[in-house]
């Protein structure tokens, strides 16, 4: 038998095989075609643009000024959504996480929650003013099963990146896959401005006279449109996942995998001081995580109230804040694959909560908190009638910045489960990595909603999530970027 050659790796269970080390995955099995594992990463384009319209920019932002009526009860009626499902989540997650590694295969489950997503979320055209329409209470409820629904789909769609990534180049896929979707956001975005929103409200030559199939604005269709948009995307570019990147052999029957699913989270449990350093991260990332997934509820029903901008106005700030998510969700893949996952979570995580402080500090009436601002007396910065105040300005330009940490945060963070967590356990992992952005994910709402409705201000529950953010920093520093063996193997 020839010898192999010094940059190849033996493939785990087949002594006679080699593959190129630059082919080799974390798991140290071969990783999947280019085409695999691009295909892998175009999911986050198929699914992110609905985070990005309808629960950052354009639908949340209409529901709590519009559907709701005022943006103060609006904001802690969402916080409420957020957190029952979020409560659900933490539920079910780890076990269904678990029955997955057991049979083996992920792509069935994730058809299924996108043909249980898609319905839900076209159905938020509905969500009319007053009386008419879907109402409030079913409105919610749609939100609810969707947020369950795109998270559940998250567990197994992260579950597959240590066995598609080449591991030289795993922060980067991470990383590109958080770059399409937003990407993805931004084309649609720039698509519902200038098709839908836009025209009749500006005299500009290069924007059409009349909105796009008939779209009336007047009756908020403009916000609306983006409930079965994100749908028909997600149904259309999912495919490629569900074609293209390999998926795991076929295990046991899907009763005996429920079994010994919820067996294997019961003796991985007993056994949390083998995984103590899993455990740690876990935690951790339960905390920033809450303060991440809170930016991306209320961000943009913060600026809405605050600022009173109206579709178009979060339409563009969205555009810009979309392109600089997808720089960051690159740049944070770049910083992983060179300086590792912590190091990478530490930059973006101290970066968010910096960024915070600054964002809550301007208000149309003051900078810095201190510094007092009148528009009247200041002058506007240009005629257009778009962030033409200094107050929006700032705030706009430390939106894109914010973006930036938030997106390679999310990129690094999964990232790092996928270094340290056992390969034969991977999909059960990223389960409880969903419980720890989840079980305590009713946190973050119940808190800016608490704090909201307390102080009857929007800035001072937005500001709350800073807590997160230190406390995750802090415990960050306790964490070690080192792979766990099973306890099977121990």
């Amino acid at each position: 038998m020839s010898s192999p050659p010094t940059s190849s790796t033996e493939v785990p269970g087949d002594p006679n095989t080699f593959v190129p080390s630059d082919r080799i995955t974390v798991t140290g099995a071969p990783a999947a075609s280019t085409l695999g594992w691009t295909s892998w990463a175009l999911f986050e384009w198929a699914r992110n643009p609905y985070v990005i319209l309808v629960t950052i920019y354009v639908f949340a932002p209409y529901f709590s000024t519009q559907v709701a009526g005022d943006p103060v009860r609006g904001q802690a009626l969402l916080g409420d959504a957020n957190k029952y499902a979020g409560f659900m989540i933490a539920l079910m997650a780890p076990f269904a996480g678990a029955i997955a590694d057991r049979s083996g295969r992920r792509k069935p489950w994730i058809a299924c929650f996108i043909i249980i997503m898609a319905p839900a979320m076209a159905a938020l055209w509905f969500a009319v003013p007053g009386d008419g329409g879907l109402g409030v209470v079913p409105t919610l409820a749609c939100i609810v099963i969707i947020a369950m629904c795109f998270e559940f789909g998250a567990v197994f769609h992260n579950a597959m990146l240590p066995h598609v990534a080449p591991a030289n180049r795993i922060g980067f896929v991470s990383g590109l896959a958080i770059s399409l979707g937003n990407v993805a956001g931004l084309l649609l975005m720039v698509s519902v401005l200038f098709l839908l929103a836009l025209p009749g409200t500006v005299d500009w030559g290069w924007v059409p006279q009349e909105a796009w199939f008939g779209i009336d604005q007047q009756r908020f269709e403009d916000a609306r449109i983006v409930g079965p948009l994100t749908a028909a995307w997600l149904l259309l570019f999912a495919l490629p996942l569900l074609l293209f990147t390999p998926d795991g052999a076929k295990g046991v029957a899907i009763r005996t995998a429920v079994s010994q699913g919820l067996r294997e989270v019961r003796d991985t449990l007993k056994q949390l001081s083998h995984y103590r350093n899993i455990a740690t991260y876990l935690v951790v990332r339960m905390l920033y995580n809450d303060g991440l997934v809170g930016i991306l509820i209320f961000g943009g029903v913060y600026a809405a109230g605050v600022f009173s901008w109206g579709t178009v106005h979060m339409l563009l700030f969205g555009i810009f804040m979309s392109a600089a998510a997808a720089i960051g969700g690159y740049v944070g893949g770049w910083l992983d694959d060179r300086l590792g996952s912590k190091r990478a979570i530490l930059i973006s995580v101290g970066g968010t909560a910096v960024l915070l402080c600054t964002g809550v500090s301007i208000t149309p009436e003051e900078i810095l908190f201190v510094l007092p601002y009148d528009a009247d007396t200041a002058g506007r910065l240009w005629s257009a009638p778009y962030f033409n105040t200094l107050p929006e300005f700032l705030y706009f330009l430390n939106g894109l910045g914010f973006a930036m940490f938030v997106t390679s945060a999310f990129a690094s963070s999964r990232t790092m489960m996928a270094r340290i967590s056992p390969p034969s356990m991977t999909t059960q992992f990223f389960g409880l990595y969903a419980l720890s952005g989840t079980a305590t994910a009713f946190l973050g709402p119940w808190l800016v909603g608490a704090t909201t409705a307390a102080f009857a201000s929007q800035r001072v529950g937005y500001a709350s999530l800073i807590v997160f953010f230190v406390v995750g920093f802090i415990g960050m520093l306790f964490v070690r970027e080192e792979r766990a063996t099973s306890h099977r193997d121990a």
